[in-house]
């Protein structure tokens, strides 16, 4: 009678086991039909030395791991080189015109697809703000002026293509700072485009947050978007702090990569009672199982 007993708890502890190991590992439990768009200042393998970059590529990687479909998008910098990395423009994509503080600026549009992935990446370019062989600082170790105007480019670009694919995201990721405008756009200048409805913003926390990259201008670009001033009263200075301060106002939780976030950013986190996804710590090429693990976690708990 003990040998049945045991017998049919070990039968029935199997079971649960094997049904918990078939719900994590399936593709199609949590993200099928989900849709994620991760928008940073650069993606791996196309800036290949910024674990920020690097960070956002396994991301959409963990996603689409478990069935959700991804949408990549970063500026097609000077740096990426278009012939090795086979981008090519998406004529219905581009011709549009991206208005910056009255000037006109044609928004270009060029597709590559990671090597060996089913994953593909949308480039944001303009001539005039991205071709330069320098990312943000110009050979003098200086940033550049038009920055700010780089950052509004890139958010419209990215609203504007995403209009075009008439694809609706149910979440967006803001990969790093280059990327911070994009709730702030999402929920004023494009309040009324129903792609954009109950979209659930997470900001990327990581340890390579530039100081002060952006021309104290910024704030006049945003007030000629009539962005109104209840939303961008901490842009003054258009540092780091006050642009992570306005996307973490419209957002629903962080993705943590970093060990040494400041004290500040980390009590206005506690106050706006923002979830946090934890992924610091975790070596990217040695256990992205791990990673895997807690974005499955992170975004299982927040459809249930």
């Amino acid at each position: 009678m003990k040998n049945l007993t045991r017998k049919r708890a070990f039968a029935a502890s199997k079971i649960r086991q094997n049904f918990v190991s078939l719900c994590f590992r399936t593709k199609f439990i949590f993200m099928k039909g989900k849709n994620f768009l991760i928008a940073a200042s650069g993606i791996y393998p196309y800036i290949a030395n910024s674990d920020t970059a690097r960070l956002a590529y396994k991301l959409a990687r963990a996603i689409s791991s478990k069935g959700g479909q991804t949408r990549m998008f970063m500026p097609r910098f000077g740096t990426v080189n278009e012939r090795k990395h086979q981008l090519h423009e998406v004529i219905r994509l581009s011709g549009v015109n991206i208005v910056v503080d009255d000037d006109d600026m044609p928004l270009i549009i060029k597709v590559a697809s990671i090597p060996k992935e089913r994953m593909q990446v949308y480039f944001i370019d303009n001539d005039e703000l991205f071709k330069r062989k320098h990312i943000f600082k110009d050979e003098k170790d200086v940033f550049f002026d038009d920055n700010d105007a780089r950052i509004v480019f890139f958010t419209k670009g990215v609203v504007e293509t995403v209009k075009k694919l008439k694809w609706r995201p149910d979440y967006l990721i803001v990969a790093d700072w280059f990327a911070t405008l994009l709730p702030l756009y999402i929920n004023t200048y494009y309040k009324n485009e129903p792609l954009f409805h109950d979209v659930k913003t997470y900001v990327v926390l990581t340890d390579e947050m530039l100081e002060n990259p952006l021309n104290p201008s910024l704030k006049k670009k945003l007030e000629f978007d009539e962005i109104p001033e209840e939303f961008i009263k901490k842009l003054e200075n258009a540092d780091i702090e006050s642009l992570l301060k306005t996307a973490l106002d419209l957002s629903e939780g962080v993705i943590l990569r970093t060990q040494k976030l400041p004290d500040n950013i980390a009590q206005y986190i506690k106050e706006k009672n923002l979830k946090v996804l934890d992924v610091s710590g975790i070596d990217l090429e040695e256990n992205e199982a791990e990673l895997k693990k807690r974005v499955f976690e992170a975004f299982h708990e927040e459809e249930n």
